[in-house]
């Protein structure tokens, strides 16, 4: 069993970068109640073969546009923050907390009605962090 010591610990909302998506200094909820990692995606659609989708959305001041594409994705029933069960896509890619890089595995959602359009799930935090809901940013601070 990993030490608690060695883990990091993660305030209640982080900042953190997708490189690998050209997306840096988003503000991500941490959500402990969450299994899975969800990021806000919209124009969403899959085309002979190729998932097609843009980040964020034009309310944000990180959007920019641009078509991401992904040829390496899958679909998978996930319960939504109401209960429901719907359909999302999932990619793998590079989610950088800090100085810690972690290849995961994300959900595609429109999350425009939410506060956050990044939130940090259970499977990617466990093994690497503690959260503490009273600090907001830590990891930054290392």
């Amino acid at each position: 069993m990993q030490n608690l010591k060695e883990k990091k610990v993660v305030g209640r909302r982080e900042i953190i970068d997708f490189p690998d998506l050209g997306l840096f200094g988003i503000e991500a909820k941490i959500d402990t109640g969450a299994y899975t990692t969800a990021l806000h995606c919209h124009d969403i659609k899959e085309e002979n073969g190729v998932l097609h989708f843009k980040l964020l959305d034009p309310s944000h001041p990180e959007y920019n546009e641009q078509n991401q594409k992904f040829t390496n994705y899958s679909m998978k029933e996930i319960k939504n923050s109401f209960g429901e069960v719907e359909m999302r896509y999932i990619i793998k890619t590079i989610v950088k907390i800090g100085r810690t890089k972690i290849k995961a595995v994300i959900s595609l959602t429109d999350r425009g009605n939410m506060r956050y359009p990044v939130l940090i799930g259970r499977k990617l935090l466990k093994n690497r962090f503690v959260v503490d809901v009273s600090l907001i940013n830590n990891i930054s601070l290392f």
